[in-house]
């Protein structure tokens, strides 16, 4: 089977491929799940994770291989964040075992969906875990739905490896002091639509956001982590209990350390010491790397190596990191799970 998409030019968009996996939790345990190609999901109007927000979600790639296999990047640090957030809102865990077969399911299903090596492009995959059920007030639902959906994706900035600008903001902030900032659920993202459009429609890629309680350390960078090159080679990235613990960014700590020899540290990132830095970046599982321009904060617009080209550790840090995900470079122990 072939299919007609233009592997090269993919955006970050929502495709209904034919299969998903979904399974249900009832009386106390999971059912032991199934693919299905049923994509709507029908759930009580009274669900809680439609009123109260009891939902979480994961967000994971498939990766083609010059070989034409597949591999996933990590999916066990996938399934362990699922599972401190389903803690955080009292949601029964998914175990690792079910979620890695899950993903498995999923990307087998849909194989000759899962872009051709040398594409650039992944098979975005989208775990959910959501609260149904006949419950109207304020506490846990009893059952639960567990499901994965997938697509093929391209790029999630436009323009790829290239610099865009960032601005600050002092108005917003991403998560409250002691809240949900370290669990993925939707109602993080939901608060950030708002500021989001405002940055865009201020020509910038979006927005950084600080520490909830004093404003005065970078947090996130829209929906990915932050991180910053000094000219002394540490790679820095904020250390704070409301930052969502991206994947992406602690196998950058580790690859910035063992493999490009730098310092790497995750700790407090003041938003006036700005000039220390003479790389920056945005990191996640959707963004990869996405090098950082500059950073409009107040009235002053910081840029760091270039606005136009990506500077040196960066890029070697994104080659070696996509590397890894494609098979092109041996990567540490346990971080590549082949789907057989």
């Amino acid at each position: 089977m072939t299919t007609a998409i233009d592997w090269e030019n993919l955006g970050f968009e929502y495709h209904k491929l034919p299969f998903r996996y979904i399974s249900y939790y009832k009386n106390g345990k999971w059912d032991k799940g199934q693919l299905t190609e049923e994509a709507t999901l029908h759930i009580s109007e009274s669900s809680p994770a439609l009123h109260y927000g009891q939902q979480a979600f994961e967000g994971l790639k498939a990766y083609r291989t010059k070989d034409g296999s597949i591999q996933l990047f990590r999916p066990d640090r996938n399934a362990a964040r699922l599972q401190a957030t389903a803690d955080r809102l009292l949601m029964p865990q998914v175990s690792t075992e079910q979620f890695i077969d899950a993903v498995k399911q999923v990307v087998k299903a849909n194989e000759n969906f899962v872009p051709p090596y040398g594409t650039g492009a992944t098979l975005y995959l989208r775990p959910l875990l959501i609260g149904i059920g006949d419950i109207i007030g304020v506490k846990p639902a009893e059952e639960y739905i567990f499901t994965i959906f997938a697509m093929p994706v391209g790029n999630y900035f436009k323009g790829g490896l290239a610099p865009t600008n960032f601005i600050v903001s002092e108005e917003f902030d991403r998560a409250a002091p002691y809240g949900t900032g370290a669990a993925k659920v939707g109602g993080n993202y939901a608060g950030s639509l708002l500021p989001g459009k405002a940055a865009k429609s201020a020509g910038y890629s979006d927005v950084i956001y600080l520490d909830p309680a004093t404003h005065t350390k970078i947090e996130e960078v829209g929906a990915a982590n932050f991180f910053g090159i000094t000219a002394e080679n540490e790679f820095i990235t904020p250390l704070s209990p409301s930052i969502l613990p991206s994947i992406t960014k602690y196998s950058l700590l580790q690859l910035a350390e063992e493999r490009l020899g730098m310092t790497a540290i995750e700790d407090d990132v003041a938003v006036d010491e700005l000039d220390k830095f003479v790389e920056a970046g945005a990191c996640g599982t959707a963004a990869v790397i996405s090098p950082i321009g500059g950073i409009q904060y107040k009235d002053k617009l910081h840029v760091f190596y270039s606005e136009t080209e990506v500077g040196p550790v960066t890029r070697r840090l994104y080659d070696e990191l996509v590397g890894i995900q494609f098979g092109d470079i041996e990567a540490p122990e346990g971080w590549i799970v082949k789907v057989d």
